[in-house]
């Protein structure tokens, strides 16, 4: 038995804590929010995120954050992106040397452009950082219903610690190497899940939907390549598979905020009626910037962005998607005659 702590008690990491109690470990949960930790003890239930899933009774949440950190074999940070900096900054001086820190929020910070890793690595340089990632949305998660998802670590002996704390007959899990990539996708596919219901809010049908999976995840790999990233992580599941089920999902909150607006609303109206941090928005201004940074053409994330912050409406976005100039599918393009 492992024991692990979870630090935020939204729907992920009450997901996540009730796969772990399930698989036999020790799981405690730490929530900043107060009023959250009372309500998890007192209704036994996420009532606002998890309705209707009862948490087992072995499953520990705690009001104080040493009592979910310490003699941890895991400690698991599901917190939102925007909140990922601030939280590893004060978890810094109580966290011991090479401890395993499994990150399951997705992101690229705004004003460094760094991935979620890279802003733990800075705030606590003593901790192992891996990250958990893929198709998998908590409401299923919490429910049993079967799911695959990707580790990825530096070493060999975390990755497949990781696997055999996290794997069950429900929670299929591969490992992988390439942090980085894992990492790149799954913060961008948030975008273009976004424009994917942007899509769906204007009446668009499936043909649309097909076409901005395949090219946003072709805008992905574009990118992250370049950054460092292997290109086989991009068609995987972290890759595509991730992309697959954000961009068609009911449970999407990057999809939901994407049809309101769609539909009509500003960007503040989607936020405010989808109550949940929608992740694509915050990741949307990192991604053009990368974009430019590496100088990669990126138009669906271009539009999502004038939507977002330029007032562009979403038909002209689409309608000066379909007029770019025409071109081959893939660069290399090789011609019998």
């Amino acid at each position: 038995m492992a024991n692990v702590g979870i630090i935020g008690a939204g729907s992920w990491g009450t997901a996540l804590g009730i796969l772990l109690c399930n698989n036999g470990h020790g799981v405690t949960v730490w929530s900043a929010i107060e009023s959250e930790i009372d309500m998890l003890n007192e209704k036994r239930e996420h009532v606002d995120k998890l309705p209707g899933v009862k948490l087992p009774d072995t499953m520990v949440f705690t009001k104080d954050v040493k009592e979910a950190t310490d003699n941890k074999d895991i400690i698991v940070l599901a917190v939102p992106s925007v909140f990922t900096r601030s939280t590893a900054h004060s978890l810094k001086d109580i966290i011991k040397k090479d401890q395993i820190i499994v990150n399951v929020a997705k992101g690229i910070e705004e004003t460094t452009l760094m991935t979620l890793s890279q802003i733990i690595e800075e705030e606590i340089p003593q901790a192992n950082v891996a990250v958990l990632s893929g198709p998998s949305h908590a409401e299923e998660v919490g429910r049993g219903l079967p799911t695959t998802i990707l580790v990825g670590a530096k070493d060999k002996e975390t990755a497949y610690f990781i696997q055999k704390v996290f794997s069950s007959e429900v929670f299929r899990v591969y490992v992988s190497s390439d942090i980085l990539g894992i990492e790149i996708g799954a913060a961008l596919k948030n975008v273009v899940a976004l424009a994917a219901g942007m899509a769906d809010g204007l009446g668009y049908g499936d043909n649309t939907k097909a076409a901005l999976i395949t090219r946003g995840i072709a805008e992905i790999k574009r990118l992250g390549v370049l950054m460092g990233g292997r290109p086989e992580t991009f068609s995987g599941l972290s890759g595509i598979g991730d992309l697959i089920v954000t961009c068609a999902s009911q449970h999407s909150r990057n999809r939901k905020a994407g049809m309101l607006m769609g539909q009509g609303k500003t960007m503040k109206e989607a936020t405010e009626e989808v109550k949940m941090v929608v992740e694509g928005i915050y990741s949307a201004k990192a991604a053009i910037a990368l974009a430019k940074k590496y100088n990669v053409e990126m138009p669906i994330v271009e539009q999502v962005n004038e939507i977002l912050f330029s007032d562009k409406p979403c038909k002209q976005a689409v309608k000066d998607l379909m007029l770019r100039d025409a071109k081959p599918e893939n660069d290399d393009a090789q011609w019998s005659k």
